[in-house]
């Protein structure tokens, strides 16, 4: 790493769709556990909310698409067969696996003493689920992971990356990186004043859609993403 390349102190990743490969996994899920309350929303819709708390997400689906279904604790039963499906995915499902490159990023940043996080949308059993799956541990292969659920609010406010940063003892968000594949994630980046707030567009949202929310970098890939920070990922990591 050339000591003229501006570096972190912390970089939080995005999970599904950032480092975890979503090939619309998750709003299946989402459709799947909409289905079995009779309810149906436009793709598009679904996509608009991804990164956003699910319980939030789902509040607002219900909202703009069948606000006649007012029945108590729906939003709630909505929620837990998504959470559910999504366990029973990450555990189980033989295709979850990371974007190439992503744990050699992951141990290139730590070996220079930059710090490393994830956080989600998902609440922490889906976290957990991950975590568990990928043999991700905090102090081992990251330095600390936040779900939705643990802050008291959710993307895109900054609540989140604020926990981290206290967690890690740091407190200036200006040496905070934010990476992410949706406009959730970037709006989080921004909110909490992140030097560098980085749309990744191998996930749910297109190079487009990811630059109308004006991160400060647009990348398609792990690759790309370390060159930010003069740092190369070897032919051999980048095999998936």
């Amino acid at each position: 790493m050339s000591s003229e390349v501006m570096i972190p102190e912390l970089v939080v990743f995005d999970i599904a769709g950032t480092t975890v490969v979503d090939n619309g996994e998750v709003a299946r899920c989402f459709r799947e556990a909409l289905s079995e309350e009779a309810l149906e929303f436009p793709e598009s819709s679904i996509n608009a909310i991804m990164g956003l708390p699910k319980i939030l997400a789902i509040r607002q689906l219900l909202a703009e698409f069948a606000p006649e279904r007012t029945e108590p604790g729906l939003d709630q039963s909505i929620h837990d067969d998504f959470e559910q499906r999504m366990m029973d995915y990450y555990l189980d499902d033989p295709q979850v696996r990371v974007y190439p490159g992503v744990l050699s990023l992951f141990r290139q940043l730590r070996e220079h003493g930059i710090a490393v996080a994830v956080n989600t949308g998902f609440p922490r059993s889906i976290l957990d689920s991950i975590l568990e799956r990928l043999n991700w541990r905090v102090g081992r292969t990251l330095d600390a992971a936040i779900a939705s659920n643990e802050s008291p609010k959710g993307r895109p406010h900054a609540d989140m990356i604020q926990l981290l940063m206290k967690r890690l003892g740091l407190d200036d968000a200006s040496k905070v990186a934010k990476v992410g594949d949706t406009p959730s994630d970037i709006g989080e980046g921004k909110a909490a004043g992140c030097g560098w707030v980085i749309g990744i567009t191998h996930g749910t949202h297109t190079r487009d859609e990811l630059k109308k929310c004006e991160p400060t970098h647009l990348v398609g890939s792990i690759s790309e993403l370390a060159k930010i920070w003069g740092l190369r990922i070897p032919v051999e990591d980048l095999k998936g």
